[in-house]
């Protein structure tokens, strides 16, 4: 664990209330860490209960970001603009064509919906 994650994982343990944001931090670290739940929290002089009751309230792990693998091609020079439409493809389950021209406002809406109604 970094340093700096260390010491915010300090400085919130040393207060005697947390607030949700606060006790994200402390989660978060011990998720990462892969640590037992009594030895992260014997670390840094936290009750374990205390850190049970918060990782339940806070929920289940949040998904990480992923990154997609994309593929660039080059085919032509600076400012070259294709005829062929833009294809993107979300998780195989979703292909989205984009014709020339488009509007960048209506394809960023698109991609709202469907990243709320299936995971990318």
């Amino acid at each position: 664990m970094a340093r700096r994650k260390q010491a915010a994982v300090a400085r919130v343990a040393a207060l005697r209330y947390w607030r949700a944001p606060q006790a994200r931090v402390v989660v978060e670290a011990w998720r990462e860490s892969g640590e037992r739940e009594r030895r992260f929290a014997e670390r840094y002089g936290i009750e374990a209960r205390r850190l049970r009751w918060w990782a339940g309230r806070l929920g289940p792990e949040e998904q990480a970001v992923r990154f997609h693998p994309v593929r660039v091609v080059e085919t032509g020079a600076p400012g070259w603009r294709s005829a062929e439409p833009l294809e993107i493809v979300l998780a195989a389950e979703w292909t989205v064509r984009v014709a020339p021209g488009f509007a960048a406002e209506d394809l960023e809406r698109l991609l709202r919906v469907l990243g709320a109604g299936a995971p990318c």
